[in-house]
């Protein structure tokens, strides 16, 4: 299908929340049969810290309790992603700052928050890295609400 969808998910180390997002909606789209309108749903990081690395162990049990499968690496956004990506949903204003800044000439993508999406009106996912499993937990309600908040936006649920 040439009309898939393309979704990247950034912050900042490519570690806690956006592999989450990831896992989140790539399980949201599967659970709702909406695979075919996806084609890659992927993410990154704005920095490059964490490149090579699984997400955190925070992350991947809150998947994991909630029953979504998460397997990614940790990447850092490059200047083929505004071509490759329809949609590039970002995590803080911090990392959407830095994309807005980065984005070549012509760009294809998307910038938005993710967080716009969330019908409680919570705007930005917070980095949890430095707290305890609550805020991973926190985070995981945002995404879910997110996820189907950017399925009813693009009128597919």
């Amino acid at each position: 299908m040439s009309n898939q969808i393309n979704v990247l998910f950034v912050c900042l180390g490519n570690i806690c929340r956006s592999p989450m997002a990831e896992a989140v909606f790539a399980e949201t789209v599967k659970q709702k049969q909406l695979s075919d309108h996806f084609g890659k749903i992927d993410s990154a990081g704005t920095a490059g810290y964490h490149v090579g690395s699984s997400p955190d162990k925070r992350s991947a049990a809150t998947c994991r309790k909630h029953g979504v499968p998460i397997n990614s690496e940790a990447r850092k956004v490059n200047k083929g992603d505004f071509a490759q990506f329809d949609y590039i949903l970002c995590m803080d204003e911090s990392n959407l700052e830095d994309l807005q800044h980065a984005a070549p000439n012509g760009s294809k993508a998307v910038l938005k928050l993710f967080g716009e999406f969330d019908p409680k009106g919570e705007r930005i996912i917070q980095d949890p890295y430095y707290g305890g499993s609550e805020g991973f937990e926190h985070n995981f309600k945002q995404v879910v609400r997110a996820s189907e908040g950017f399925l009813k936006s693009l009128k597919l649920i």
